[in-house]
């Protein structure tokens, strides 16, 4: 487990592109497969950047998401980029990473988007076994996928990572050790390995209603994340996150994690574009509202697309600076704590830390609070203890 923190308190930039070819069955995030929309989108999208205000001091990741940004074509992507780059200031070197679903790209599109400027691809593989793909409502094949990533590498990318979801009804760990040998064989330099959850609203949540779908057993689903950390740590990979994973050995500089996406579970700044994309300027957090059409016609008639915003109070940062440090393999820092809140980590969470490390939940060392392995699986569990529910 590391003992430094993950990154500099330099801000992020998200950018939400709303489209999808065809909705996965489990992905309750927002996106339309009406294409027609993307020009009207593109030119709101540049309006909402350019009424933006250019705090916090400096940004330093631009992440596309989505959706699928790899719908976009590469000069949509590199114009994008100059406008983040004229509006903001930027802190080099700067980490610009894009989402790509293996069947809306080709070796000549990846080769644009990394001349555009994209120097981190993310690529949603799923799973390298056809039934998989089927079940999950990939787009894609297995033969997709790995033409892909290999075409990534062609492509200039040194920066690759690749997504996977395990816990499938009758999944074998037999089958995503394959799915992890498939994964591994490219040599990619993260690896995003996902639990499958059932979410509201989502087709695969109806499929459960009707009894036509039947989520993995929760200790089955266990022991495939404990066998998946230990296997790519035994790989030479460094479990920075629940369910992320970066190529460099624990406690090496050298580990390439998500630098933008470790901004959400430092509680770093982040400015968030597209409908229902996210921002938090610490206290504030605010947010688009869900729906292209509305957000075209919001910012056509010169106004920010409102979804909400809230205030949060202490206590409910210091919550929330424990749910989201206690995901990752640094945890919280307690002199970082102390600085941002004026209280003592120990004093307010002491008894129940040491309660929780001796347990083998939690680690106390070196001035930060920190998950095991199966402090991570029982993450839930941690936190609550510690807020004291």
């Amino acid at each position: 487990m590391m003992s430094e923190p993950l990154v500099a308190p330099n801000g992020g930039l998200y950018v939400h592109i709303p489209f999808c070819v065809h909705k996965c069955a489990y992905c309750d995030f927002y996106s339309v497969s009406d294409l027609n929309l993307k020009t009207a989108f593109l030119k709101a999208l540049s309006a909402e950047i350019a009424a933006a205000e250019p705090g916090p001091p400096a940004f330093d990741t631009i992440y596309f998401g989505g959706g699928t940004p790899s719908i976009l074509d590469p000069a949509e992507v590199e114009r994008i980029i100059d406008q983040l780059n004229a509006r903001f200031r930027l802190a080099g070197p700067v980490e610009v990473t894009l989402e790509a679903n293996p069947g809306t790209v080709d070796p000549e599109k990846l080769k644009g988007f990394r001349s555009a400027g994209v120097n981190r691809i993310n690529i949603g593989v799923q799973s390298f076994r056809e039934e998989n793909l089927r079940l999950l409502g990939r787009i894609h094949s297995a033969g997709q996928a790995r033409d892909a990533v290999a075409a990534a590498r062609r492509a200039g990318f040194e920066d690759v990572g690749l997504d996977l979801i395990y816990g499938l009804p009758g999944q074998t760990p037999e089958a995503w050790a394959a799915d992890i040998e498939s994964g591994l064989a490219h040599g990619p330099e993260h690896i995003a390995a996902y639990m499958l959850s059932v979410e509201p609203g989502t087709p695969l949540a109806g499929e459960e209603c009707l009894g036509r779908f039947r989520p993995a057993p929760e200790e089955d689903t266990a022991a495939l994340f404990l066998a998946t950390s230990e296997r790519l740590a035994g790989a030479g990979y460094r479990h920075y996150e629940i369910s992320n994973f970066a190529r460099g050995a624990a406690g090496g500089g050298d580990a390439r994690i998500s630098r933008h996406n470790s901004k959400y579970w430092a509680y770093a700044p982040y400015l968030g574009f597209g409908p229902a994309a996210h921002s938090f300027r610490p206290p504030r957090r605010l947010w688009n509202h869900r729906d292209v059409r509305r957000y075209i016609a919001d910012l056509q008639a010169g106004r920010r697309p409102p979804g909400g915003e809230e205030t949060l109070t202490v206590g409910q940062q210091m919550l929330e600076v424990l749910m989201l440090g206690l995901r990752t393999s640094a945890g919280v820092g307690l002199a970082d704590f102390q600085a941002r809140f004026g209280r003592d980590f120990r004093d307010l969470y002491g008894a129940a830390a040491d309660e929780l490390a001796a347990r083998g939940l939690l680690t106390l060392d070196g001035g930060r609070c920190a998950p095991t392995r199966q402090g991570m699986l029982f993450l839930n569990t941690v936190v609550a203890a510690l807020a004291g529910r």
